[in-house]
């Protein structure tokens, strides 16, 4: 076979990804192992998956295994497993380049970490750098890899060093799947040695017990000489060994399916293990949920809530966290039919006894049972939040409120219990969550609705003028500072009986307008209007000033400043709207300007007053002016005439 190897750069972030791993002394450094094991399984998983539409894919190769071959002389420890294989684009696609969804962000945490001196093993699995953490301890890593299918002559040979570039060419291998060879870096005596038999299986014990398949060694037991073969003496007692060694392939894992056992019957140290196993998470899950379902229909469920988000929780590429089994046989991972958008941090593994084996994504999606067991898990995993401790769920709320609260705008029929689970800061909350419930219960006798108001930063929130009556009044007010509250109180627009009401939009109803005191002021809002007409609709005097001269206020059913916003941020369009300048007729500001207008309504300060109360309002909301080197002018000036 005629040989063309290549020799390929990787790429600039690729690289430094390496020089972080390799050159950085992480705490644990047998996570390499665990890592390489997964992928193993993974590619296990994926082949069985094909074998549904292929059966004649496997060939007489039926038992699936990974198997560890260490070599104490040479130093070099071997992964291999009988799973899907690569072709050479699959490898140019899987191991030329790595983490490409999450780079620049493994980078800065990498480094941040790194910095703090905080850098710890969980970072790997959660990017999806797993085969480079090989580097933490091989010199050289060699990989052959078949791709199920192919033939002898079409295997792919990968090597590098980590050294910034990598080979890759032809090669030859008598069986599917892929082999990985670790050239181990030298170590000192006092160092781990990882083609220490002893080493090895406690590193398999402890991460990899609960693999689906069996992770096998070459192992040199002692077994007895057969009983015609020993040398006896006169009298029959043996002469010599009575045992002899021997070399064995011995199983390293349980390959215990936990969800399948008694919940009481699995402990917590072995959730943890099997966690980590499945999320390749290296933080403990904050909370789990362990089913078994009988009757008509029998499953078993054993789901994970994390305690940390992953980085990559808001890209629409991530994977879910569900994997689906029929009797222990893998069938999916990434299973979107099982679980909704947002419960997509959920993890875990759902067993279905009566599920088809040749399944298909369309056909789930039309399931009975599939859509039996997915209302059961979000029932199951919402009463499970419900009843969390105040504590543990805050934690929880921080790391995953934002997703859960998508479930208000798109499950119709859980609305309720999800808005049930929504935390916000308010008013008078001093900074702590307070749930709907909380909310209600604490209302004034004469409140009739739930006020909100929304933007992203909780300081302008609380400090806004268009609080200043509500405040006043003792009601509290719903302070909603994350981008999907806006499209939860479209959604939610009654809670209890209680209708949602924004403190910047509509009638507020909080008191009634002083008649006579507005019809001195008539004239002057009419002229304003005239001087703002291209960007308010209309100018009245305000029902929810209290200190303030100025807001802006919509109608009922006119966008948020804030959902305006957001649209502008994102390039969207956003539909032009004039909206209501609310103007404090109690003000002293207000007084004056009025006195000024009947007494001369031909002075040129006129206008620019009428300009500047529009851009003390737009201020206020944390808005930006259209001017504001006209607007600092105008400050200038008054400030000059003042001191």
């Amino acid at each position: 076979m005629e040989s063309t190897k290549q020799t390929h750069q990787f790429k600039t972030e690729v690289q430094q990804i390496l020089n972080l791993i390799i050159n950085s002394l992480y705490s644990n450094q047998d996570i390499f192992l665990r890592e390489l094991i997964s992928n193993a399984s993974d590619a296990i998983d994926k082949l069985r998956f094909k074998v549904q539409t292929e059966p004649d894919i496997l060939g007489e190769d039926t038992e699936f295994k990974i198997k560890l071959r260490p070599d104490v002389i040479a130093q070099t420890l071997e992964i291999s497993d009988n799973g899907i294989g690569m072709t050479h684009e699959e490898v140019m696609e899987n191991i030329g380049t790595i983490a490409k969804s999450g780079t620049a962000s493994f980078l800065e945490i990498l480094k941040q970490a790194q910095n703090s001196e905080m850098l710890t093993p969980e970072l790997i699995g959660q990017f999806g750098v797993g085969f480079y953490s090989a580097f933490m301890v091989a010199e050289r890593i060699t990989m052959v890899t078949r791709a199920a299918g192919a033939a002898v002559h079409e295997a792919v040979r990968w090597e590098s060093h980590g050294d910034g570039s990598f080979t890759i060419e032809p090669a030859e291998k008598q069986t599917r799947g892929t082999s990985i060879t670790l050239s181990l870096k030298k170590t000192d005596k006092d160092e781990t040695d990882f083609t220490d038999e002893w080493k090895i299986k406690n590193i398999v014990r402890q991460h990899s017990d609960f693999v689906s398949y069996p992770i096998v060694m070459d192992v040199e037991k002692d077994e007895p000489i057969a009983d015609n073969e020993i040398i006896k003496d006169k009298e029959g007692k043996p002469i010599g060994e009575t045992t002899r060694k021997v070399v064995k392939e011995e199983t390293l894992n349980s390959m215990n399916a936990i969800w399948s056992r008694p919940k009481d019957d699995v402990s917590d140290s072995e959730h943890e293990e099997f966690y980590k196993h499945l999320a390749h998470d290296w933080n403990p899950p904050l909370t789990r949920l362990h089913l078994k379902f009988e009757g008509t229909t029998e499953y078993n469920a054993l789901l994970y809530i994390p305690s940390k988000a992953p980085f990559d929780l808001f890209r629409p590429e991530r994977k879910h966290g569900i994997q689906l089994y029929c009797k222990r046989v893998f069938i999916m991972d990434d299973c979107k039919e099982l679980i909704p958008e947002y419960l997509r941090f959920v993890k875990g593994v759902v067993d279905a006894a009566d599920l088809n084996l040749n399944v298909s994504r369309e056909i789930l999606q039309q399931n009975r049972l599939v859509m039996n067991i997915r209302n059961n898990l979000v029932k199951k995993l919402l009463e499970l939040l419900a009843q969390m401790p105040v504590a543990e769920y805050e934690k929880f709320y921080a790391e995953f409120g934002t997703v859960l609260k998508e479930g208000i705008c798109t499950d119709h029929a859980k609305r309720e219990k999800i808005a049930a689970l929504a935390r916000y800061k308010t008013t008078k909350s001093e900074g702590k969550w307070t749930g709907l419930d909380d909310y209600i219960k604490n209302m004034q006798p004469d409140q009739k609705e739930i006020f909100y108001i929304t933007g992203d930063n909780l300081d302008a929130l609380i400090n806004s003028p268009h609080l200043e009556k509500l405040k006043d009044k003792d009601f509290e007010v719903l302070l909603l500072s994350d981008p999907v509250d806006e499209w939860v109180v479209q959604n939610l627009t009654e809670y209890d009986g209680k209708k949602l009401k924004s403190a910047e939009k509509g009638d507020l109803d909080l008191e009634k307008v002083d008649d006579e005191k507005k019809e001195s002021f008539n004239a002057l809002f009419g002229f304003i209007k005239g001087q703002l007409d291209s960007k308010v609709k209309e100018v009245k005097p305000s029902v929810r000033l209290k200190d303030s001269v100025a807001c802006l206020s919509g109608d009922d059913m006119d966008m948020s400043a804030y959902m305006e916003k957001i649209l502008k941020a994102s390039g969207q369009p956003a539909p032009e709207s004039k909206r209501v300048l609310e103007l404090n007729m109690s003000h002293p500001v207000m007084e004056k300007i009025n006195a000024l207008y009947e007494k001369d309504r031909d002075n040129s300060a006129l206008k620019d007053y009428s300009e500047m109360l529009y851009d003390l309002a737009v201020i206020a909301e944390g808005g930006k002016l259209d001017n504001a080197s006209h607007f600092s002018k105008i400050v200038g000036e008054l400030m000059a005439k003042g001191i």
